[in-house]
């Protein structure tokens, strides 16, 4: 076998060879403790970095594959550990078992999960009850009452209510078994594990010659901290399922699942403007389009009987409203204005019910502005983009300009992160800071009144995060117009490039008078993994 992609026989593509053969070769695969002076350090323990003559891909059960599937089990596993405090039980006075959140417990021993109050907050405890026909008050008897439904997309409300009623049947079921939050927590928690699974087996099929930067996704302490905070792995399941569909040249399956993503979360549908224009650079458009129309189509189909049952429209739109309603988020930039300058934001003295309508345009204006500084990076780089790239600065163009960034967002950019930007320790420390901000956020809801952190503690954590993922943001950039620096591409192709992997790449935007306008040099040396810099940045 040749030992880089240019000495294979001019028939042979990148694709054909994926496509034909089950596992890779030795100089195929990328070492990582080859590579990464981190996985260097902790290979020392286990017999040290990966030897010159080695066997690789010879041993039948310890595949890199199922490695990977085990540390991201015990790292869900320490994550559920993070909540166990939060799904305790006591008897009361009165002989009542309660949920012990006593002492604002769910703060001081930060293992808050959406998932606990909910249960009552949505009516999934009432057993007659259904998401989007259900309503009920909220500020009953006060100025402010208002009528409320179940505020989560469709696949997500479903998903809610399916776990409720089997946690109820298995208490009816089961004697001994604690509380039915307790029990729907753990259900819950049981399938949000198996779908960041998968997230984590896709981004590993995706890498494929560098299949252990998928132990990034796997142990990324963001996991530990929020894979059960809210129900965000459903999204990023089907987002990352989608882009491996994409790579194995299923355009049509890859819309189906990213619109079923949209279903659940609202993401999966901006990779879906990147796809089209590396679609367009490279005249392929109407693939482009077919997975567009499959990604609509999917989420029509999922959402047309709770949106057009009358019994369910005003439900349906709950979430739209709310998400029309709700100013900025303690976690947002907006808020971190509002809070360190006095200024009294851009829609001072609403009431209830009264949109912020400045500050949702501003939000929606900045995230066009930056979906447009994108695509024309995607038209004028030397060299067509990756799609793991264009996807991450998407999404975080959305996270840092929208009025909301609940802190298990983040999760959404785990995936990307490692398939656009394969550099553990950045990776690493981002996912760490933006991990530990979740501890001055307990303590800044704790109150200072009851031994809790100010509020620019939090503040603070939010800033360093943003400038982290602006940070991310700027390598990237750099790397698209530099493709030679980008680690994946001296590996070989874009594995996410499916149906684009053999088409022409056309700059369609000439860039500016003094931008790079080179192409991508050949390298003799694609195989030999070990004379690239590690951790180059």
């Amino acid at each position: 076998m040749p030992s880089s992609p240019a000495e294979r026989p001019a028939e042979v593509s990148e694709t054909d060879l994926a496509e034909e053969t089950d596992s890779l070769t030795r100089e195929e695969r990328v070492a990582p403790t080859w590579t990464e002076s981190l996985a260097r350090s902790l290979s020392r323990p286990f017999g040290g970095p990966l030897g010159e003559h080695a066997q690789v891909g010879r041993n039948y059960f310890w595949t890199a594959l199922r490695v990977i599937l085990m540390l991201a089990v015990v790292t869900l596993l320490l994550g559920w550990v993070q909540k166990s405090p939060c799904i305790q039980q006591y008897t009361d006075d009165k002989g009542v078992v309660q949920l012990d959140w006593r002492g604002s417990k769910q703060f001081t021993a930060l293992c808050y999960s959406d998932t606990v109050p909910l249960y009552t907050a949505e009516r999934l405890d009432q057993r007659g009850a259904f998401p989007y026909i259900t309503s009920w008050k909220d500020d009953e008897g006060k100025p402010t009452e208002h009528v409320r439904y179940m505020e989560y997309p469709v696949v997500t409300g479903l998903f809610m209510w399916l776990n409720a009623r089997v946690a109820q049947g298995l208490v009816a079921l089961v004697p001994g078994l604690p509380m039915t939050v307790i029990v729907f927590f753990n259900v819950t928690a049981f399938w949000l594990a198996v779908a960041w699974l998968v997230t984590v087996f896709s981004v590993a099929r995706i890498a494929r010659r560098r299949t252990w930067d998928a132990a990034i996704v796997a142990v990324s302490p963001l996991v530990v901290v929020h894979a059960f905070t809210n129900f965000d792995t459903i999204a990023t399941a089907f987002a990352t399922a989608g882009l491996l569909a994409w790579a194995r040249k299923k355009p049509v399956l890859a819309g189906v699942l990213l619109g079923l993503g949209g279903a659940a979360k609202l993401y999966p549908l901006f990779l879906l403007g990147p796809l089209l224009l590396l679609c367009w650079r490279s005249n392929r458009i109407k693939v482009g389009l077919a997975t567009t129309a499959a990604a609509i189509g999917a989420w029509a189909l999922v959402n047309a009987p709770i949106a057009l049952n009358p019994a369910s429209q005003t439900g349906w739109r709950e979430f739209f409203r709310l998400n029309t309603e709700r100013n900025a988020d303690p976690d947002t930039l907006y808020n971190v204005l509002v809070q360190w300058t006095g200024w009294q934001g851009f829609d001072p003295g609403l009431t209830q019910g009264q949109p912020p309508t400045i500050l949702n345009t501003v939000s929606m204006v900045l995230f066009l502005v930056c979906c447009a500084g994108i695509a024309y990076v995607a038209l004028s780089a030397p060299t067509r983009p990756r799609l793991a790239q264009l996807g991450f600065l998407v999404v975080a163009a959305f996270l840092l300009t929208n009025k909301v960034w609940s802190p298990q967002y983040s999760l959404w950019l785990v995936p990307l992160a490692v398939l656009a930007l394969p550099r553990w320790k950045l990776l690493l420390a981002w996912m760490a800071v933006d991990a530990l901000v979740w501890a001055p956020r307990m303590y800044f809801y704790l109150g200072t009144d009851n031994k809790g952190l100010p509020i620019d503690w939090f503040l603070g954590a939010v800033v360093l995060r943003d400038a982290a993922v602006v940070l991310l943001c700027v390598i990237i950039l750099k790397e698209i117009y530099h493709p030679e620096r980008d680690l994946v591409r001296q590996a070989g192709d874009d594995p996410l490039a499916g149906v684009l992997a053999d088409a022409p790449d056309r700059q369609l935007v000439t860039p500016a008078r003094g931008a790079p306008s080179h192409r991508m040099r050949s390298r003799s040396d694609a195989g030999d993994h070990r004379s690239r810099t590690p951790d180059a940045v």
